[in-house]
């Protein structure tokens, strides 16, 4: 594998930002993109956590009001639902990182999702807390315990508990929102940790890297933000679905008909 270029940087964090809110997965993103580069590796795991960040800093821009609102029962509940994904990782985050950043399994989780949703998409429910303002200490933890299946890349944080919100009673529209919120600390504990648990494989001359993939992953995470909000207002995420499922079984049929060297080991 190549040490990864500006250019490489660029293009990962225009990936980033257009995935990290839908649920498609970024990091499932992220690995197979990385790995179509050739620049693959334990450097690119960690900067693929890291830009995160930028896409973190536009729901800080773009709901910058709410933030600087002080509100109690939103910070509550964001501490809640964050704590059960905070102990897995710490638990099992390396592991995770050794067995399951590969490409096939990313595939897998894609497929697995797409059906995930379906299912929630088809079942008939009515929402019961139809804002963010709304949400008690124990919906937000049923959220948290949502998320930590993100913790498989693949699976998508946003569409863990997006569709997890929609399971637990949220309309759509407030799921889609408290998504969004829960990124903020979310993305901030994985890449500080990320980065200062690795921080032997960085130097001062990775900074432009970094740089330029989180600034790509802010402006296209900003332009994703705003059009989710109007999306589900009146659609469905069935589309999301299907495109996991398909391009979940187009990296497994060019892995098994040896068209892609997706380097599984």
């Amino acid at each position: 594998m190549r040490e990864a270029t500006l250019l490489d940087a660029l293009i990962l964090g225009v990936v980033e930002g257009l995935t990290e809110f839908l649920p498609v997965s970024s990091t499932g993103h992220l690995i197979l993109a990385g790995d179509l580069l050739g620049v693959d590796g334990e450097r690119s795991n960690v900067f693929y956590v890291a830009i995160q960040t930028g896409a973190m800093l536009a729901i800080l821009w773009e709901y910058r009001a709410r933030f600087l609102k002080v509100d109690p029962l939103l910070w509550r509940n964001l501490a809640t639902a964050i704590m059960p994904a905070v102990i897995l990782g710490l638990l099992f985050g390396a592991h995770i990182k050794d067995f399951l950043f590969k490409p096939v399994p990313v595939a897998l989780a894609f497929i697995v999702g797409g059906l995930v949703i379906l299912w929630v998409e088809r079942a008939p429910r009515a929402a019961r807390i139809e804002s963010v303002d709304a949400l008690s200490p124990l919906d937000a933890f049923k959220i948290g315990l949502a998320q930590c299946f993100a913790l498989i890349p693949g699976t998508s944080r946003s569409g863990a508990t997006i569709i997890g919100g929609m399971l637990f009673g949220m309309s759509r529209r407030a799921a889609t929102e408290f998504s969004f919120f829960l990124a903020v600390p979310t993305l901030i504990a994985a890449g500080a940790y990320d980065l200062w648990s690795n921080r032997e494989l960085f130097s001062a001359a990775d900074i432009p890297l970094f740089s330029v993939g989180g600034a790509a992953a802010f402006a296209s995470a900003f332009l994703v933000i705003r059009w989710l909000v109007r999306y589900v207002a009146t659609h469905d995420f069935r589309p999301f679905a299907w495109y996991r499922i398909a391009f979940g079984l187009v990296v497994l049929a060019t892995a098994w008909l040896g068209w892609v060297d997706w380097s599984v080991s």
